[in-house]
């Protein structure tokens, strides 16, 4: 297949998952029956952002642009690690080895074994040549290169295991937010999106805040607050109640309104239904702070800017776009370049 073929076929993929066929609902359906994180909102919301962000043609052709990517009878095969935490979390590297002219060796997640195939499904239904690009496998054998995400301590393994082969190696980043108390109520309702999209499960979901001395919590709890369904979804609430009780049985200072809690603590990763939150004193002590955490980072969401750090506004946390590649480490160059 030629390059404009690819991004044809992916085109019509996005053009696809617009509609409400039948089979698609299904495997949704399915998708949530066995991961409840997997709520069919969340798959839609993942869904809407891969169509609208990934797979539109003008957005494509703009990403590829900088990219020599050449045609070759010689394609290698890249061996895919996936993560689960969020619905087709990784679907990017998919397509981004399609693109490059490589085959994928795919080892889902168990959390996400039904989403994945069935777009692949529906990409062979559209142009059965495109079978020799994709292959699913519990066993990776017989591979040229290695992207693979995980946790910091699976990435311990993956980098033992695959040292080897040219690879990409994943591990646990987490986002932050950094606040100035000038923030309008309107970038403080979208922030909810930036924490609680997908359950705060992905890492460009916010799990720690910057405050500047004497934050007044009170309107970013009501902002918090109009997300309060979300603790009518059991797996969510159970972890809400659980963390709830450790606090009040650990007597540590907290904020809460009901369906998120705030405790102060340095590090960045927090649990489900948590923020952590420090505060900093100027600017420059901000940075610093910041600087000191980014090799841990994966995104920076505000409303204002700051010297050499890229911030992203708040609420488009978890829209993505082709080129915002995971850990800042540029998948399609690494491709091209095997």
């Amino acid at each position: 297949m030629t390059l404009n073929d690819k991004i044809t076929l992916l085109t019509q993929l996005g053009e696809y998952l617009q509609t409400d066929a039948e089979e698609l609902a299904a495997v949704k359906q399915k998708a949530y029956l066995h991961n409840k994180w997997f709520t069919v909102a969340n798959i839609d919301k993942a869904l809407n952002a891969i169509s609208n962000a990934f797979l539109q043609e003008d957005q494509l052709r703009a990403w590829l642009s900088p990219y020599q990517i050449k045609h070759t009878e010689k394609a290698k095969t890249v061996a895919l690690v996936l993560a689960g935490n969020i619905p087709l979390v990784g679907f990017h590297d998919v397509i981004s080895v399609f693109l490059a002219g490589h085959r994928s060796l795919i080892k889902l997640s168990e959390k996400d074994k039904f989403l994945l195939p069935f777009l692949v499904t529906q990409m062979l239904t559209i142009a059965p040549e495109a079978a020799a690009y994709f292959e699913f496998t519990e066993r990776l054998v017989k591979f040229d290169a290695v992207i693979a995400t995980g946790s910091n301590n699976s990435a311990r393994y993956f980098e033992a295991y695959f040292n080897k082969y040219p690879n990409i190696i994943r591990k646990n980043r987490s986002s932050v937010a950094i606040f100035n108390g000038k923030e309008t109520k309107a970038a403080l309702q979208a922030f909810g999106s930036d924490v609680f999209d997908y359950f705060g499960l992905g890492c460009r979901n916010v799990s720690k805040l910057y405050l500047p001395q004497g934050y007044d919590f009170d309107a970013l709890l009501r902002a918090l607050y109009e997300h309060k369904e979300v603790v009518l979804h059991d797996k969510y609430k159970n972890n809400f109640d659980y963390n709830y009780t450790l606090l009040i049985l650990n007597k540590i200072a907290y904020e809460a309104n009901g369906c998120i809690l705030l405790t102060e603590a340095e590090s960045l990763q927090s649990r489900i239904a948590c923020l952590h939150y420090e505060y900093y004193t100027d600017e420059a002590d901000l940075t610093e702070k910041l600087s000191t955490k980014m090799p841990e980072i994966q995104c920076v969401v505000g409303e204002f800017s700051l010297a050499n750090t890229k911030v992203i506004p708040m609420g488009k946390a978890q829209q993505p776009a082709l080129n915002d590649y995971a850990d800042g480490v540029d998948t399609m160059q690494f491709l091209v370049e095997l």
